[in-house]
């Protein structure tokens, strides 16, 4: 039964994914995938600052835990794991930064970097027509291939309502997404 769970779940996200890249229109406007954002939920953290550490454990289309609560001016290291069948990130941001990102991750699923279950590392560092590449180097995001780990500092320097998600395309969606309160 645990075998047809996992079918089913995996199928319904390349469904997803597929029914995203067909309405989408398939070819978003390419730009840089860099941190060029600015981020309302804060700023990457040092590591002398890490006053507490998150064990994020993502598995096809879930996070554990689902809701994050934290002091504003906290840094706090997060460690990441994925757990799934497929390529997931943990991404913090506001939901309008997210409605952002996936445009881009999109461009990453449409020039082949994302391929469901793997990270092409060759493609990702592809030139744009402005110079930059589909690096996801961001510093409030990890993008992580099933069974692989990943650090991050995270400094929460304003109060407010915040989310971390998955922007993989059709993962948002399908509700891979959690809430932040900083206090």
């Amino acid at each position: 039964m645990r075998r047809n769970q996992n079918c089913n779940s995996k199928l319904t996200l390349i469904v997803t994914m597929s029914l995203t890249l067909l309405f989408s229109g398939g070819v978003l406007a390419a730009g840089s995938h860099s941190d060029k954002h600015s981020n309302a939920a804060g700023e990457q953290g040092k590591t002398q600052d890490v006053v507490r550490t998150i064990d994020m454990v993502m598995t096809d289309n879930r996070y554990a835990p689902e809701t994050i609560r934290v002091t504003a001016g906290e840094t706090v290291r997060f460690i990441v794991r994925n757990k799934g069948e497929l390529v997931h990130e943990f991404n913090i941001g506001t939901p309008d930064a997210h409605k952002e990102h996936q445009k881009e991750m999109m461009v990453m699923l449409d020039k082949g970097v994302l391929e469901g279950d793997r990270i092409n590392h060759d493609r990702m560092k592809m030139k744009m027509s402005d110079g930059s590449t589909m690096e996801h180097n961001d510093t409030n995001s990890v993008l992580l291939e099933p069974g692989k780990r990943q650090e991050m500092i995270w400094k929460f320097s304003k109060s407010g309502k915040f989310q971390f998600a998955c922007n993989v395309p059709g993962h948002y969606e399908a509700g891979m997404v959690g809430d932040i309160t900083v206090n």
